[in-house]
C-alpha cells in the first residue's frame, strides 16, 4: 500500500508538507504542492479520509436541520429543489449530508447536545421560515450555520444565510398588477414573524404607494394551500372590489385559486394573481401562474459554499447573500 511517506520521497518533501499540500493548505507554495500532487497521481496513492479528517480538524459532514413539523409538508414546498441543488454541491466532495430532525418532544438541550457531538463541521437550515426560534436557538451552539433565507433576528444576530431578493421580487409582483389597471390590490402573507414575509410585504407596499394605491388590504395566512383558500376567503369578504392579488407562495395560490371559483370570479378577467416561488405548483393549476422565481438549485448549492467559508474563517463576519429573483409571466395576469 502507498502510504503518504511514499509520496513525501518521491517528491522530496517532508512528509509534513505532502500532507499539507494533498489537504489544499494554501501556505504551501505552488510548485511543491504539485510535485506532491504529480507524485501522489504517479504512486497511485488515494488519502485515508479519516486521517484526513483528523489532520483538518474536521469530519466532512454538513447536518441539514429539518424539524419534525416540516416533514409532512416537504413534497408540497420548495425543499427538494433547494436540497437537489445542495446536494449537487456536494457531490465532487468528501463530504456527507447528514439530516438531523428535531422532533417535538425534544427539549432545546437535548437538540443542541445532539449537533455537538454528531461530528459535523456545520449546519444547514432550508426551512428556517417555519422555525422562528432556530437562529437565536443555534447561536450560541458554535457550530456554523447558513440559513435559507433571511430569518427575521439576522439585525440582532450574527446569522449567515443566503436569500433570494425578495424585496425587488415583491416589487415586481405589485408591479405586475398596477400595469395590468388593477387599482384594488389585495396581499395574502404568509406568517408575519418571517423575514421572507416581512421583505415580501415592504416591497409590495413600496410599489403600492409610489403609485398612490391604497395598501391596506392585507390578510395573513401560512404558506400552506388551505390557509391560501382561507385567507382568499376573508379577503373577498373584506372588500368584494379586489380585483388584483399577490400572494406570497405558489401554494397559496393554489388555494385562492379555488376560492375564486368557489365564488364565481374568474382570472385574470376578474382578479388578477401574481404568486412568488416558481415551484410546479405554479404550471399545476388553471390558470397558469405569473409568478416570481426564486434560483433555488444555486441557492441550496451557494448555502454549502458558504458554510465552508465559515468553517475555513471561525472568526470571520456573518456572511449574508443575496440573488435576483424573476418574473415568469404566464396566465393569470
Amino acid at each position: 500500500m502507498v502510504t503518504l511517506d511514499d509520496v513525501a520521497a518521491l517528491a522530496g518533501v517532508s512528509r509534513t508538507t505532502a500532507s499539507r499540500a494533498m489537504n489544499g493548505v494554501s501556505t504551501v507554495k505552488a510548485p511543491l504542492a504539485k510535485s506532491v500532487l504529480e507524485a501522489a497521481e504517479a504512486l497511485g496513492y488515494r488519502p485515508n479520509p479519516a486521517a484526513r479528517s483528523l489532520a483538518l480538524g474536521r469530519h466532512d459532514a454538513i447536518a441539514l436541520i429539518v424539524p419534525e413539523s416540516d416533514i409532512w409538508g416537504m413534497s408540497n414546498s420548495f425543499f427538494a429543489s433547494v436540497l437537489q441543488g445542495a446536494i449537487r454541491e456536494i457531490a465532487g466532495s468528501e463530504q456527507q449530508l447528514v439530516m438531523v430532525i428535531r422532533a417535538r418532544s425534544d427539549s432545546d438541550e437535548k437538540f443542541l447536545r445532539y449537533l455537538s457531538s454528531s461530528h459535523v463541521d456545520g449546519a444547514l437550515v432550508v426551512l428556517e421560515a417555519h422555525n422562528t426560534e432556530l437562529p437565536r436557538l443555534l447561536a450560541d451552539s458554535g457550530l456554523p450555520v447558513v440559513y435559507m433565507g433571511r430569518p427575521s433576528e439576522s439585525d440582532s444576530l450574527p446569522v449567515s444565510y443566503v436569500d433570494a431578493d425578495n424585496v425587488g421580487g415583491a416589487r415586481a409582483a405589485a408591479e405586475l398588477l398596477v400595469q395590468a389597471h388593477r387599482r384594488r390590490i389585495g396581499v395574502i402573507t404568509g406568517t408575519p414573524e418571517l423575514g421572507v414575509t416581512q421583505d415580501r410585504l415592504r416591497g409590495w407596499r413600496e410599489t403600492l404607494l409610489r403609485h398612490e394605491i391604497a395598501d391596506d388590504l392585507v390578510v395573513t395566512a401560512d404558506f400552506q394551500r388551505d390557509g391560501g383558500a382561507i385567507a382568499m376567503a376573508e379577503m373577498l369578504d373584506r372588500d368584494p372590489a379586489v380585483d388584483g392579488v399577490f400572494i406570497m407562495s405558489d401554494l397559496m395560490a393554489a388555494g385562492a385559486l379555488a376560492t375564486l371559483r368557489e365564488r364565481g370570479r374568474s382570472v385574470p378577467q376578474d382578479v388578477s394573481l401574481v404568486s412568488f416561488d416558481d415551484t410546479v405548483i405554479s404550471t399545476a393549476v388553471e390558470p397558469h401562474l405569473t409568478t416570481i422565481a426564486q434560483p433555488f438549485d444555486e441557492l441550496g448549492a451557494l448555502m454549502v459554499r458558504t458554510l465552508r467559508d465559515l468553517y475555513a474563517k471561525p472568526s470571520g463576519p456573518p456572511v449574508r447573500v443575496t440573488l435576483p429573483t424573476q418574473v415568469i409571466l404566464r396566465d393569470s395576469v
